[in-house]
């Protein structure tokens, strides 16, 4: 996938492996994975957080490599069938908590010309994610500003 505002081209990582089942050492109860993550959720952890808990320490002692093969639910399904979901989405959320503290730096230092570009590249990113999630996420009339952003960033 390119980058969208740098003049580098692709990105190579790896993939995940292709498996249709769990791995056999990891036989934990389905029910026992939705309630941790519930419960991770309660503390406060995002979706990619609680994926790399159970990745690292598990349930019970035993690692989940993949939550999604273990209960046939991503974890954001979990969530939402137990109302624990936040209002954003996020990775609009984490776009919108970079985008204040860089406006924030900017105003601080307004002679920081690349940090000012980093800030109308980040905003132009929370913005066409606004227009992806409007109306499904968010709410219909829901439009990106500083201010809205400083508002739910504190709300949370």
């Amino acid at each position: 996938m390119a980058r969208m505002h740098t003049r580098r081209r692709g990105s190579s990582g790896s993939d995940k492996p292709a498996a249709d089942e769990p791995p056999e050492w990891s036989d934990v109860d389905a029910d026992d994975i939705e309630d941790r993550v519930v419960e991770l959720a309660e503390q406060g952890y995002d979706p990619s957080q609680i994926g790399m808990k159970l990745r690292d320490e598990g349930v019970t002692g035993t690692p989940i490599p993949d939550v999604k093969l273990a209960t046939g639910k991503k974890i954001t399904e979990i969530l939402e069938e137990n109302d624990a979901t936040s209002d954003i989405p996020e990775d609009l959320y984490n776009l919108m908590e970079r985008a204040v503290r860089l406006r924030e730096h900017v105003q601080q230092n307004p002679q920081d010309y690349q940090n000012k570009r980093a800030l109308q590249n980040t905003e132009s990113k929370v913005r066409r994610l606004v227009d992806y999630y409007r109306g499904d996420e968010l709410e219909p009339d829901f439009t990106y500003t500083y201010d809205v952003a400083k508002d739910l960033l504190d709300e949370e």
